[in-house]
């Protein structure tokens, strides 16, 4: 129990130390930009005919504190990060914790679903793949997971977008009906959503299960040809019990280790998906912030939430690990 409570403390000590050493990047990349928040605000009001002065642009500066060192904003600008407050959005003027809102667990539901989904179907399939003998089975399989590999998600969006518009006369876009869009959550709006929802969740899955299936296929075919699957055999287990309990058991484990990086992987696809499907989410917020407005407030916060979420998932996924295979936790506590 010690030993477990040792790995704990420092997976912790790791998590929070990673987040840490990611808002001071984020932050960083913020003040790199060039231009700060006082002269976009400044520059916005001179278009609107308001005449400006450098005096009034350093009144804006010592408002938003940016005349103080840069430390000293860092430090307040990643304790507010923890407290899940990030300022005001550069551009739109806007609370950035509001602005977000659900749509950044919007866009982190999209992700975690198009996830699950991917591994609910990789992990049989993979599985499948590495035991099966059928020649025919594992060609076609092995031709889907390459064809998932080779079609990115935005031109699949793409075409179901094309088919879907000529077919139906519906283009598909959108996380919700006009109806719907503004409403307050309802058990209708619910089902409206769900009813919207399942295309991005597909679109986003999709190369991510092909991925997963070759990963789960190669560490499966790995652990099968090994000397303790051979001593299983001869003490006469067989079947789906040898392959649950023994290759499955240890080829599952970096599978469930790298849910974060696939996380991350899925949700890098999101903005250019959300972009063709008119998602009003987190992704689209991303890349307007980043190519269209250079709203680095508004960008900062959203990649540094999407981390915070990375590193739970790290985080919980390494506990599960190490209560189901001790071998983890004495590779960190000895």
């Amino acid at each position: 129990m010690l030993q477990f409570s040792k790995f704990v403390a420092i997976r912790a000590f790791l998590a929070i130390f990673t987040l840490v050493l990611v808002s001071f990047i984020v932050f960083s990349l913020m003040e790199l930009v060039p231009g700060d928040c006082a002269e976009r605000y400044v520059a916005f009001k001179s278009s609107q005919g308001t005449v400006i002065t450098m005096a009034d642009i350093q009144v804006e500066r010592v408002r938003l504190g940016l005349d103080r060192p840069y430390l000293e904003r860092w430090g307040k600008w990643i304790f507010n990060a923890f407290q899940g407050e990030y300022g005001d959005s550069c551009i739109l003027r806007l609370n950035i914790s509001q602005l977000l809102g659900q749509k950044f667990w919007l866009s982190l539901g999209l992700c975690l679903s198009a996830l699950l989904l991917a591994y609910a179907i990789a992990i049989p399939v993979g599985i499948l793949a590495a035991t099966s003998k059928n020649a025919f089975l594992n060609n076609s399989l092995r031709l889907v997971s390459y064809l998932g590999l080779a079609l990115p998600n935005f031109l699949l969006a793409l075409m179901i977008m094309l088919f879907s518009t000529v077919y139906f006369g519906d283009s598909l876009t959108g996380l919700f009906s006009k109806q719907f869009r503004d409403a307050p959550w309802s058990y209708d709006k619910v089902l409206d959503f769900l009813g919207h929802a399942w295309l991005p969740i597909f679109i986003l899955g999709w190369s991510a299960t092909a991925f997963a299936i070759q990963t789960v296929r190669a560490l499966m075919s790995d652990e099968i040809g090994k000397l303790y699957v051979t001593a299983a055999e001869a003490r006469g287990v067989s079947g789906a019990k040898l392959l649950m309990r023994y290759p499955a058991r240890h080829a599952l484990s970096p599978i469930v280790n790298s849910l974060g990086f696939d996380l991350n992987r899925i949700f890098n696809e999101l903005p250019i998906v959300a972009l063709i499907l008119t998602l009003t989410e987190a992704g689209s917020l991303l890349i307007d912030a980043l190519a269209r407005s250079n709203d680095q407030q508004l960008a900062g916060a959203i990649i540094f939430m999407l981390t915070a979420a990375i590193v739970a998932i790290n985080f919980v996924t390494d506990i599960i690990l190490a209560l189901t295979d001790p071998r983890v936790r004495r590779g960190i506590v000895g």
